[in-house]
């Protein structure tokens, strides 16, 4: 659990029970330096707009193409906290879905048997050598 979230658990006990906040932290075990740190990363609003703006201008790129254009602004800049940014504005790249091909786009879906003798399929058979045989099975449907 981050530490914000474990700091909101502690207000919502202090007011829900009207304890004090060692009382909370005691009950939530929660270290009371926790609750009471500051942190002093600044907001870095800056960086993310920039980062934002490679982003749209530059689709495809992902954080480490990214890190190495900010590297070449003159940014002094961890790999680290770059891969951080995204991840908290959410900028992740999709996964590209392959293409299928052209030949599965015009054939015909497989229709499931009403009645027997109705859909058949051909088997082959690899043997060793090289010689190939075939076998021809009857059933309800083509996927078996």
């Amino acid at each position: 659990m981050r530490p914000a979230r474990k700091r909101s658990l502690v207000d919502e006990v202090r007011q829900a029970r009207n304890v004090s906040i060692r009382k909370a932290c005691d009950a939530l075990r929660v270290d009371r330096s926790l609750y009471h740190y500051k942190g002093k990363r600044g907001e870095q609003a800056d960086l993310k707009l920039r980062i934002k703006q490679i982003c749209e201008t530059r689709v495809s790129y992902g954080y480490r193409r990214g890190h190495v254009l900010l590297r070449r602004e003159g940014l002094d800049l961890n790999p680290k906290r770059t891969y951080r940014l995204y991840r908290e504005m959410g900028l992740h790249l999709r996964n590209k879905v392959p293409k299928r091909r052209v030949k599965a786009k015009l054939r015909d879906d497989r229709t499931t048997a009403t009645m027997t003798n109705q859909v058949w399929a051909m088997d082959f058979a690899a043997r060793p050598f090289g010689s190939f045989t075939t076998s021809w099975r009857r059933g309800e449907s083509c996927a078996s």
